[in-house]
């Protein structure tokens, strides 16, 4: 049997991908909630950022992977407009109902369902832009959802992977107190859930950096990959092109 991380714990890979659920299922109605109080707000800044980059037109075809409540779907439809689409995807579905509700109450229905980024249902050279926010990490195979991502984008096509990385030096001690002492008490508090919350300060460290993850993404068949670092590189917006 194969093993992978899930945080600092080593478990069955096949086991992952179950105790990812749990930790979605347990989160997905506070979610928006608590990404507001963990990043100060600064997430919006974050997608904003994304959207600004994706440089999205008129009937451009994209796919959104852990599309989870809805964000950076939401930007994306209104940019694409009535002749385009925006596939909206999480392997969580309570994530993705309460990201479907959402954009139905914004008026905007859009292709919603469930799937896996490692074996994804669509067909080669499909999507102008393929996007995953803070989804990557959880993938148990990172390589193979890369893979699978570039194979769906046409040629010149456009990834985005928005997700937390390696913070500047002089930060680091201060930033792992508060992951791991704030973050899990705001679980508590506000999910009622202190160790999902564990499990996502763990679940950063064990993601590659931002020359790791460039690094997979060129393996992945893309031709041209680039970082763009935020808020001192808590986050990172890692662009990559398929030639």
């Amino acid at each position: 049997m194969s093993s992978t991380h899930f945080g600092f714990e080593t478990v069955d890979e096949n086991e992952k991908a179950q105790r990812v659920r749990g930790v979605f299922d347990s989160v997905a109605s506070k979610y928006d909630i608590m990404n507001d109080l963990m990043s100060a707000g600064l997430h919006r800044a974050w997608k904003a950022y994304t959207v600004m980059v994706a440089n999205l037109k008129e009937g451009d075809q994209v796919l959104d992977i852990a599309g989870g409540t809805g964000d950076l779907s939401m930007a994306f439809a209104k940019k694409v407009g009535s002749t385009g689409r925006v596939v909206h995807t999480d392997i969580n579905e309570a994530m993705l109902r309460v990201g479907r509700d959402r954009l139905t109450d914004k008026g905007l229905i859009l292709p919603t369902l469930v799937c896996d980024a490692e074996k994804l249902p669509f067909p080669d050279k499909h999507f102008n832009l393929v996007s995953v926010a803070f989804g990557l990490r959880n993938m148990t195979h990172k390589d193979l959802a890369l893979k699978e991502m570039c194979r769906v984008l046409k040629p010149g096509g456009k990834l985005l992977v928005l997700e937390f990385s390696k913070v500047a030096k002089p930060l680091e001690k201060a930033y792992d107190w508060y992951s791991f002492n704030v973050l899990p008490r705001l679980g508590s508090m506000v999910a009622g859930d202190a160790d999902s919350y564990r499990y996502l300060a763990e679940s950063i460290r064990m993601h590659p950096g931002q020359q790791e993850l460039k690094a997979l993404m060129q393996q992945a068949g893309f031709g041209h990959v680039d970082y763009h670092n935020m808020t001192a590189g808590v986050v990172a917006l890692h662009v990559g092109i398929k030639c």
